[in-house]
């Protein structure tokens, strides 16, 4: 009931970053890696070649944006959009119209840049400065908006390229963008909200208020604790980019059908939806700190099972277990650091992390492409990204008692444990 009271008095702005974060789909590597095999086959590149040059794409728009994501401090939420979503059309477009190489990276470039990096990092800045108290509620409602694109796109994208061609597809996005969405979420969110500090989340304790301090971006960077955050923020982009970039070759090593993955987003994306919104009352009573120790375990046993079962159900135990971590993440990441740092250099400090998480998002399948080309066993990769996560767990374990014994959440926020 409190939900749908929130929802309804606050539908506007959760609307605005519901669409920012569905339409920011059209940059993110689950739906450009839809056109992978047939991007390969046209330009004539090895999974590395493509992997290498998609990597490279990603690296230019993760440095961009270091720079360029200050722009959320600097002006209107309406005014990124109307420079955004523009940009991301015309990555689109030239996507469909691009038969040279170079004109490719370029293209790939700028759906990163405008996509996952620019339209997701407003929508998680805005949400986490116009809330307070239920932030945890307002950004996982607002990242729906990702979960609802990564259920219905990638099944809508392989039916209309099966009759118009992947060419044709695109070209339907770029016109979706500029027809829908500009006028859209412009209109959502032209109309800023004040947080209302004051007001008590579920478990009674008062969200960050508007006058706490607020670190600068130079003061976060000297942080040592930032970097060991990041540590546990770093598996969701590095390791989901890679599985979905390299789905197609992992289907081929295991004698799957091609469509095997397509199908099985529907459950990823569902599971991730449940997740997010449970995960976003429990950051909302326990803090994003607290939850940071645990969500990666799912993710870390789906990659043990895909790694090491050649059964079709093991692809769709990991989609499942993946949407538990990546629920758990996208309302987590939205509060973590505004829950840490403030909110006044909030767009700053958030440009620094998407950035670091493009990085590794490209990374990711870049490294895997070369290690492929290698011959290195996939399926040893896969294990071995799932080690990480139960380690990286380990030391969260440690650090987020560390972040509680600094003190830089309130007693009512971190005396709680996650059940």
């Amino acid at each position: 009931m409190q939900g749908f009271t929130f929802l309804r008095e606050n539908a506007r702005w959760v609307a605005g970053g519901f669409l920012l974060f569905f339409f920011s789909s059209f940059g993110q590597t689950f739906f450009i890696a839809l056109s992978a095999g047939e991007l390969r086959r046209e330009y004539a590149l090895s999974h590395g070649e493509f992997s290498s040059l998609y990597m490279a794409a990603t690296l230019a728009s993760a440095l961009t944006l270091a720079r360029a994501g200050q722009i959320a401090d600097q002006y209107s939420a309406r005014s990124v959009v109307m420079l955004t979503v523009p940009v991301l059309a015309l990555a689109a477009a030239s996507m469909a119209l691009s038969r040279h190489v170079a004109l490719l990276c370029v293209t790939l470039y700028l759906l990163r840049l405008s996509g996952q990096g620019m339209m997701s990092h407003v929508a998680f800045t805005v949400m986490g400065r116009w809330f307070s108290a239920r932030r945890g509620q307002a950004i996982s409602f607002s990242t729906l908006g990702l979960n609802m694109g990564e259920a219905l796109l990638p099944l809508v994208f392989v039916a209309l390229a099966a009759s118009l061609g992947w060419r044709g597809a695109w070209q339907l996005v770029a016109g979706a963008l500029v027809l829908v969405a500009l006028p859209v979420i412009a209109s959502l969110v032209a109309a800023e909200r004040a947080p209302q500090a004051a007001e008590a989340g579920p478990g009674g304790w008062v969200g960050r208020a508007a006058g706490s301090r607020s670190w600068t971006r130079g003061e976060v960077l000297r942080d040592p604790l930032f970097y060991f955050v990041l540590l546990a923020t770093l598996p969701p982009a590095f390791i989901g980019n890679t599985l979905f970039f390299h789905q197609v070759y992992l289907a081929e090593l295991r004698g799957w059908p091609p469509g095997t993955f397509a199908s099985s987003f529907t459950l990823y994306a569902a599971m991730t939806i449940v997740f997010t919104l449970v995960s976003g009352q429990l950051v909302d009573r326990f803090s994003a700190v607290a939850l940071l120790p645990v969500y990666l375990l799912p993710l870390g046993l789906a990659l043990f099972l895909l790694g090491s079962i050649e059964a079709v159900w093991s692809a769709f135990a990991f989609m499942a277990l993946y949407g538990v971590s990546n629920g758990f993440s996208l309302s987590m990441f939205g509060a973590l650091w505004p829950e840490l740092y403030g909110v006044k250099h909030l767009g700053s400090i958030r440009a620094v992390v998407v950035a670091v998480l493009i990085f590794a998002s490209a990374a990711g399948p870049g490294l895997a492409g070369v290690l492929i080309d290698r011959r290195v066993s996939y399926p040893a990769q896969i294990m071995v990204m799932g080690a990480y996560c139960v380690a990286v767990s380990l030391v969260m374990r440690m650090m987020a008692r560390r972040v509680r014994a600094r003190g830089h959440l309130s007693r009512e926020q971190t005396t709680g444990r996650c059940p």
